[in-house]
C-alpha cells in the first residue's frame, strides 16, 4: 500500500486493521495476520492449522486499481542480499532455508501466478518475465535495523561490487530470524518495499525478515508447511506480495487504488480455491520448479474489473 505522510490518524488505524499499515517514510508495507472477523474474507485470517486450509477470499470483484501514471518494471531482476546468521541450528535458519528461497527467485518468473501481473493495461507493459540477478551477504553485527540502516545495507553491496547496480533490479534484504526492523517487523508489518537514489540510479528494494520471528504473524501455516520450514515458507508469500507490487508501483506512483492500497494488499492473505494438500499434510497453492508453496493471491484485471486470482485461471 501506498504511505502518505499527512493521512489523519484515524484513517491509518482502520486501514491497519484490513492488512495494510500506513506510515510516513516512502515504503509500502505488507501488513500483519490480524485474526479473523465475521463477514469478511478478504482481508482477516489466522494462522492455518494442519489439516486446515488457508483462508481461500472473495471471488467478487475487488475495487479498482488506478494507474497513476508512474513507471511499472517489465521484467525486472530479482537480487537477494542475505542478512544475520544464516548457520543457525534452528531448523529454518539455516542453508536449506536459503536455498528455498534461491528456488523461488530461479522459477518465480513466468509462473501462472506472477503472469497475472501481465493483466495490466497497455498491454505488454509487465511481461511476467523475472529473472534472478544472484546473491551476496552484507555484514553487520546490529540485530535491530532502522530502515535507514537497510537502505545502507542495500547501498554498500551495490556501491562495493558485490551485486551489480540495476534500474531495473529488486533488492530483496532477507534477514534471519535473530534480527528484527525496529520500524515494526513483526509488530506492524512482515515486509515492505520502496525506492531510493543509489549512485545516482533510481534503485528499487525490499526488506523481508524471516517469518520464524513471528509465526503467528506472518506465516500462513505455523506449524507445518510445503518446504518443511514454516518461517521460510511464510516470507516467500510475503516476498512475493513485495514483488509484485515494487513491479506494478516500484516509485510509489504507478498502480494503487483510491485509498493507496496495491495489488498485493487487496489480496492480502487470502490464498484462494485452488489449494492442494502436500505429503507433509501442509497446504499449497503454486508449484514453481520442483517446489510446493503456499503464497498469497494478487490482483488480476479481466474485461475492465479487478479480481484476486491465485493464477491466470484459478481463483
Amino acid at each position: 500500500m501506498k504511505k502518505i505522510f499527512f493521512l489523519l490518524v484515524a484513517l491509518a488505524m482502520f486501514i491497519s486493521q484490513l492488512g495494510i499499515v500506513v506510515f510516513a517514510q516512502g515504503r509500502v508495507d505488507h501488513g500483519l495476520i490480524t485474526g479473523s472477523k465475521s463477514g469478511s474474507t478478504d482481508w482477516f485470517v489466522g494462522s492455518a492449522k494442519r489439516g486446515a486450509a488457508a483462508t481461500t477470499g472473495g471471488t467478487a470483484a475487488t475495487t479498482a486499481l488506478v494507474n497513476h501514471g508512474g513507471p511499472v518494471m517489465n521484467a525486472p531482476t530479482i537480487y537477494i542480499i542475505w542478512y544475520g546468521n544464516w548457520n543457525q541450528t534452528n531448523g529454518s535458519d539455516n542453508p536449506a532455508g536459503q536455498q528455498i528461497i534461491r528456488d523461488w527467485a530461479a522459477n518465480i518468473g513466468g509462473s501462472t501466478h506472477f503472469n497475472i501481473n501481465a493483466s495490466y493495461p497497455p498491454n505488454g507493459s509487465i511481461s511476467g518475465a523475472v529473472a534472478y540477478g544472484g546473491e551476496a551477504t552484507a555484514t553487520g553485527t546490529s540485530k535491530r535495523l532502522s530502515d535507514s540502516a537497510i537502505k545502507t545495507l542495500v547501498s554498500n553491496t551495490i556501491t562495493s561490487g558485490k551485486l551489480p547496480k540495476n534500474a531495473n533490479g529488486i533488492y530483496f534484504l532477507v534477514t534471519s530470524s535473530d534480527v528484527t526492523a525496529s520500524s515494526g517487523f513483526c509488530t506492524q508489518y512482515c515486509g515492505w518495499h520502496t525506492h531510493a537514489t543509489i549512485s545516482g540510479s533510481d534503485i528499487k528494494y525490499s526488506f523481508v525478515g524471516n517469518a520464524k520471528r513471528c509465526l503467528s504473524g506472518c506465516a500462513a501455516q505455523a506449524t507445518v508447511s510445503p518446504n518443511g520450514n514454516p518461517g521460510i515458507d511464510g516470507s516467500i508469500s510475503v516476498m512475493t506480495h513485495e514483488l509484485e507490487e515494487a513491479t506494478s508501483d516500484p516509485d510509489l506512483n504507478a498502480w494503487y487504488d483510491s485509498s493507496g492500497a496495491e495489488n498485493g494488499d487487496k489480496c492480502a492473505w487470502t490464498f484462494g480455491h485452488f489449494q492442494y494438500t502436500v505429503a507433509n499434510g501442509s497446504f499449497a497453492n503454486v508449484h514453481l520448479g520442483s517446489r510446493d508453496f503456499l503464497i498469497q493471491r494478487n490482483l488480476m484485471y479481466s474485461n475492465g474489473s479487478w479480481f484476486c486470482m491465485t493464477d491466470t485461471g484459478h481463483n
